[in-house]
């Protein structure tokens, strides 16, 4: 599958990686993660204005130890749990949306290697985590109306082989290994598996043609795959992780919803001092400052309360995943998808309306593009759109009112 004439290959490789440390408490992980929000907040509105890739924050970001957080302690790694790992993604995203976005992926690929690899894959896949590689990931196609996967993985006389297109692959630009879900056919049926194809392995082009408005530093283009030569030890089964109860779904959410809380939470911090220092009251208010406008305030504490409900629904969720994820069954794992669904309905909204209320509170100079202010809506608007709530909000109410579980895949 060639590039198309209008398409270029990316070929600035990420640095070697380096072992990293090992946060041995979630504590630990929100620190390093506060540390690294306050620095990466400094020049995010630059990077954004600029579309310049955060290469550097993203080696700053892995070599922190917190790429490496999900590891079990059996295979070197602090296991920490889900809400901590939600949570650090929200303190990242809090401070730029896009590198809270990048490594979702990353941690959703060790959660189906958890699943679903081998004793000796997951030696040596969390090994290289711990080792400091980065994953990306090459998981959706576009172009076909039914979700069926195209790309393959064709067992020759040879060996195996990947071939196909992937897009809006997250994280692809700066990953040491793709993690790249492909179907092979066996026994008259397409089986899913999720290879770990390393970024350089011939055959493999990647294309930075992310063009959306908001989250424009993701580095969500997309990955080609032309032939490419397989080892057997990157091949990870995932079919039997879909079709029995595993908290996979719930999990990779739970990330979405922390992506989104940290969003308006950044957006929500930023409106604060702008509403004290700079907005101007409306003139029917009779107040001479615009933090002593009474609907002004209304609309600050609608915000607060919509994000603090958020952040207490999103650890109540990931007490759900990680009972879900210790006993996983058709009950646990619908509880876990429908308190995490509560938890991603809720972040939309509260991500959204942080936003939204940024640019209405801070008035018409807080569009002005230096400030780059809209970058808030824009990430959150753009990463809402990942899976619609309304349906969120479809299985919350069949589950509550007659127990009817959710289906079983990554959109809950």
């Amino acid at each position: 599958m060639p590039l198309q004439p209008h398409e270029t290959a990316f070929t600035q490789a990420p640095a070697p990686p380096r072992p990293v440390p090992i946060l041995p408490d979630a504590a630990a992980a929100l620190a390093v993660a506060d540390r690294l929000a306050e620095d990466f907040a400094e020049t995010a509105a630059e990077r954004d204005l600029e579309r310049r890739l955060p290469v550097a924050e993203i080696a700053r970001f892995t070599e922190s130890g917190l790429w490496a957080i999900t590891v079990p302690s059996e295979y070197g790694g602090p296991g920490l749990d889900s809400a901590t790992v939600a949570q650090v993604i929200a303190r990242i995203a809090a401070a730029d949306g896009s590198l809270g976005q990048i490594p979702q992926n990353h941690f959703y690929a060790l959660e189906v290697l958890r699943n679903g690899g081998t004793e000796a894959q997951k030696r040596a896949l969390y090994g290289r985590v711990l080792a400091g590689e980065r994953f990306g990931n090459a998981l959706a196609e576009t172009g076909a109306r039914d979700h069926a996967r195209r790309t393959r993985l064709v067992r020759g006389p040879a060996g195996w082989t990947v071939e196909g297109r992937k897009d809006y692959c997250t994280g692809s630009l700066y990953a040491h290994r793709i993690p790249t879900l492909a179907n092979a056919e066996e026994d008259g049926r397409a089986v899913a598996y999720l290879v770990f194809v390393p970024r350089d392995a011939p055959g493999v082009t990647l294309v930075d043609d992310w063009d959306g408005f908001g989250q424009r530093l993701t580095g969500s283009g997309s990955v080609l795959f032309e032939r490419v030569a397989v080892e057997p030890d990157w091949v990870v089964p995932f079919q039997a992780s879909l079709e029995r109860p595993t908290a996979i779904g719930p999990f990779a959410q739970i990330l979405h919803a922390g992506i989104d809380l940290g969003i308006g939470a950044g957006a929500f911090a930023a409106t604060l001092p702008f509403v004290r220092d700079r907005a101007r009251p409306w003139i029917d208010s009779g107040v001479a400052r615009a933090s002593e406008d009474p609907l002004t305030l209304h609309a600050l504490g609608d915000v607060q309360v919509r994000l603090a409900a958020a952040d207490a629904l999103l650890a109540r969720a990931g007490r759900y995943v990680d009972a879900a994820r210790e006993a996983p069954d058709a009950d646990s794992v619908a509880a876990a998808s429908v308190a995490v669904a509560e938890a991603r309905a809720a972040s939309h909204r509260a991500g959204l309306l942080a936003a939204n209320k940024l640019l209405e509170l801070g008035g018409t100079a807080a569009t002005d593009r230096a400030e780059a202010l809209d970058r808030y809506w824009r990430d959150v608007r753009t990463h809402t759109l990942h899976d619609p709530v309304r349906w969120k909000y479809h299985w919350i109410g069949a589950y509550h009112l007659d127990g009817r579980r959710p289906p079983r895949h990554g959109a809950l």
